[in-house]
């Protein structure tokens, strides 16, 4: 049975991240007690129905009062505000750390709060579905998936390794890169994805709006994926393009001169370009499967969940994880329940 890392952990925003988390740390006994504190009384009562922790409360300062680790799963541009809010109560040697899915601006925003004494670890699990609130959590979303943290200069070395453990025990990998790099890279990875997808469902309903047309009815699997990314949190992804815009506006940049070059190919015939940049970027879909990030399945509404079946065979055999890139032995991998 694996023994409690924290004695009491503080979830403050109950959303999708949150949620996950709660069941995770129940699952995993990472804590003592879990304290759940969201704005919303409905929610908190939602949370409560679901058994998620062990106290609800409406009063953020009351939930991380005595909280060994505080996780912040607010919107980004709510990050600040929290901080703030939040500061009088923490105790001395509390970790307290986010998710939020830009690095800069939050560390910007959530700083000058942090009492001395206090370890302010910035984190991103790079994990999600198109789903949110209490409801829509569960304990395996961060299998397999990478946890990034942006630690601040003079970080204690033993706060950032207990963080890893806790992350890794939820059954992500660890890594570390400095805020500027991360903003930029999730970028390309995440938002612009989702930018371009709220974008192109956007302009297929306005066509339909237009033309009297069935967009929608008769929708390909290609406009049906790219709406499930059209589906996420219209208010997290807000405050994202406005706290990453300069990461945001240079890919946009790029990528409309690569699109420019495509038009170009279309519109004078040129198959040669055109077979050679799908060659490419399938060679490219095929590495994120062969990285552990994806199954090579044709469910694009996400219904399994966990790690592939051949992954979960190959790490009890061996107590290698297929999926790590370094395809490193078992401190990078989930463990198990037993352990």
């Amino acid at each position: 049975m694996s023994k409690s890392l924290f004695e009491k952990i503080a979830l403050v925003g109950i959303g999708l991240i949150g949620s996950s988390l709660a069941r995770v740390i129940r699952r995993e006994e990472l804590a003592g007690h879990i304290a759940i504190t969201t704005r919303s009384a409905g929610t908190v009562m939602r949370a409560e129905e679901l058994k998620l922790g062990d106290s609800y409360t409406t009063d953020a300062k009351e939930a991380v009062s005595d909280a060994d680790l505080v996780v912040v799963s607010v919107p980004v541009g709510a990050s600040g505000a929290v901080a703030k809010e939040i500061a009088p109560a923490l105790k001395k040697g509390a970790i307290l750390t986010d998710v939020g899915s830009t690095k800069a601006s939050v560390i910007a925003h959530m700083s000058p709060h942090v009492p001395e004494g206090v370890y302010f670890i910035p984190g991103h699990p790079l994990a999600g579905t198109e789903k949110s609130g209490p409801d829509a959590g569960f304990a395996e979303l961060f299998e397999n998936r990478w946890c990034i943290f942006t630690p601040l200069e003079g970080t204690e070395p033993a706060a950032l390794e207990k963080l890893s453990d806790f992350w890794r025990r939820c059954g992500s990998y660890v890594d570390t890169m400095d805020p500027e790099h991360h903003d930029m890279t999730l970028a390309i990875v995440s938002h612009l994805p989702h930018i371009i997808a709220y974008n192109i469902v956007g302009t297929a309903d306005d066509l339909e709006t237009v033309t009297k047309s069935k967009v929608i009815k008769y929708s390909a699997s290609g406009f049906r994926d790219f709406t499930r990314l059209a589906a996420s949190d219209p208010l997290m992804w807000r405050d994202v393009c406005l706290h990453n815009r300069d990461a945001i506006l240079e890919m946009l940049a790029r990528f409309s001169e690569d699109l420019a070059t495509l038009q170009r190919a279309i519109r004078w015939g040129e198959g040669d370009k055109l077979f050679d940049l799908f060659t490419r970027t399938r060679t490219i879909r095929r590495s994120v499967i062969e990285a552990g990030q994806d199954v090579e399945v044709p469910d694009f509404g996400r219904q399994a969940v966990g790690r592939p079946k051949v992954q979960q065979q190959q790490y009890q055999a061996t107590g290698v994880c297929l999926a790590a890139p370094s395809r490193a032995a078992a401190p990078c991998c989930p463990r198990s329940r037993d352990e």
